[in-house]
């Protein structure tokens, strides 16, 4: 009998997720249940975290409304790990506090106390890509889709005023949400924009040789120990956008079937793909360099240089991924708290900080976000033999440790990579800071639902076999339908049979016994 009612509550469930459910992506789960978790178990984290501060700041939804916000938008997430547990919730928990009302619609803030070089309604262009990657799992599409929005047209219709202020993969990042919801007519809304807004880059940043040139100020990097506030390099972040975002215009022209700019679209990436490997690599460190405005490699290792991997730009089988060898030493970028944003053997690591900005070696979870992006996409997408899950794994685990500030969760700026402290974490504009991905991490590196223009289901999981033996990763809207992803090693924690497993809208589309790569038709 109990059986027979559990059945009729997951049969319901689905039905209201199917119904829920829109073609375009566009339509949202009401009640955002899961098929296997309770949301109601996962409450008290939002509680806790409701009593970790004076709320001295709110915006369009204050802490006792969170929760509400969370039932009806978030995946839900479960694992025998607490910590990667109580983080998952606790940045959907901070990203709710940025998200604000504005007179056109929904903004998503950078800070939450204003700043003086902030555009109207105190909007930041430089972590965009990070806030539409984060966002594109939340159920409500308008939160990110209004904001996008009012940057590319909140200025009378044209573009805000300090859009250009920073670097950003702002077509890319639409282009990869466009492939968790399928909402094509959103994306090619905004295509025109995307069109226009490469031509300004070109116009106001492109080099006579055709590679892009930034202050490292304005890629949100300054000090650096390869730039400068007023050094025109050309940096691997730049040029990897840029290859980026021509690549999904080329794709986004391919769905409008404008075949002069997909082609044209495809050459530029082409173009900037053999610049980066020809004048960015460099052939005695391995790795890929910021080119000064001198015409000679910068002769320092930075995490910016995994950036190309961001964007699956590297050509396979040309051994560039030896670069990631740098990652597992502790002489480059392995630190005790995560991966440093220079490599700790240079002479010059952590000597340009000027005590607000260090972008010399310190660890920022923009870089960190970055960086785990792309060696996902190695793992995934590349043959090679220099990192493998567990290195993945370590540096996530690394990821959830460093974000707690006095034994309590926390998100800021950057932090000491020796002591895990935050640098900045007593200041007010640092806390919560929305600078970086978490939960498109999880959901897309650890789990390794990987978001695709078919309608088959990959999920490669980044976890190894012997770390976990159950997690459960449930209602995730996806091309329209409620996805569930589990591991269970015994059978005995979730009920549904030993192995891993993925469900469409409840029912199952795909087993393994093992924990690995499976795409389901």
């Amino acid at each position: 009998m109990l059986y027979h009612f559990k059945y009729k509550i997951i049969a319901f469930t689905v039905l209201i997720a199917s119904l829920s459910s829109c073609k375009s992506g566009a339509g949202h789960s009401q009640k955002g249940k899961g098929v296997v978790l309770n949301q109601k178990d996962f409450k008290h984290y939002v509680d806790y975290f409701n009593t970790m501060e004076d709320e001295n700041l709110k915006f369009a939804i204050p802490n006792d409304s969170a929760w509400a916000w969370m039932e009806k938008n978030i995946p839900l997430f479960e694992c025998p790990q607490q910590n990667f547990e109580e983080i998952y919730y606790y940045r959907w928990w901070t990203a709710r506090k940025h998200i604000k009302k504005t007179p056109l619609g929904y903004g998503i803030t950078e800070f939450l106390v204003d700043r003086s070089y902030a555009d109207k309604y105190n909007l930041i262009a430089c972590a965009v890509g990070h806030h539409i990657n984060e966002f594109r799992w939340v159920h409500d599409p308008k939160y990110i889709e209004q904001d996008v929005k009012i940057w590319y047209r909140g200025n009378d219709g044209k573009p805000m005023n300090k859009l250009y202020k920073f670097s950003s993969w702002t077509a890319d990042a639409l282009y990869n949400r466009y492939l968790v919801n399928k909402d094509e007519q959103f994306l090619l809304d905004m295509y025109p924009d995307m069109v226009t807004d490469y031509a300004v880059w070109e116009k106001d940043r492109q080099r006579k040789d055709g590679l892009f040139w930034q202050h490292d100020v304005k890629d949100g990097m300054e000090e650096s120990l390869s730039g400068g506030r007023k050094v025109q390099n050309a940096r691997p972040t730049i040029n990897s956008y840029m290859y980026g975002n021509a690549m999904a215009i080329s794709k986004m022209a391919e769905m409008k079937g404008d075949k002069e700019t997909e082609a044209k679209f495809k050459a530029k990436a082409d173009v900037l793909q053999q610049l980066v490997e020809t004048k960015l690599w460099n052939k005695k460190s391995e790795f890929f360099e910021t080119f000064t405005e001198k015409d000679t490699l910068a002769q320092v290792r930075e995490a910016i240089g995994f950036i190309p991997w961001y964007f699956n730009l590297p050509q396979k089988d040309k051994g560039f991924e030896k670069a990631w060898e740098q990652i597992k030493d502790e002489k480059g970028f392995s630190a005790p708290f995560g991966l440093t944003t220079a490599e700790r053997r240079s002479p010059r690591f952590r000597t340009h900080g000027t005590g607000t900005c260090e972008w010399d070696g310190a660890i920022w979870p923009f870089a960190s976000a970055q960086t785990l992006t792309a060696l996902a996409n190695v793992l995934n997408n590349y043959d090679q033999k220099f990192v493998a899950k567990t290195d993945y794994f370590k540096q996530m685990d690394l990821y959830v440790q460093s974000q707690y500030y006095r034994g309590k969760p926390y998100i800021g700026e950057y932090l000491d990579e020796t002591t895990g402290y935050w640098l900045m974490g007593d200041r007010e504009r640092s806390r919560y800071y929305n600078h970086s991905t978490f939960n498109d991490l999880m959901i897309t590196g650890l789990v390794g639902l990987r978001p695709r223009a078919d309608e088959k289901i990959e999920v490669n999981p980044l976890i190894p076999q012997e770390k976990w033996d159950w997690f459960c990763l449930d209602n995730v809207l996806y091309h329209g339908n409620i996805i569930t992803i589990l591991w269970d090693k015994t059978g005995e924690k979730y009920g549904k049979g030993k192995g891993f497993r993925i469900f469409k809208n409840g029912k199952e589309i795909a087993v393994s016994e093992k924990l690995e790569k499976l795409v389901a038709e």
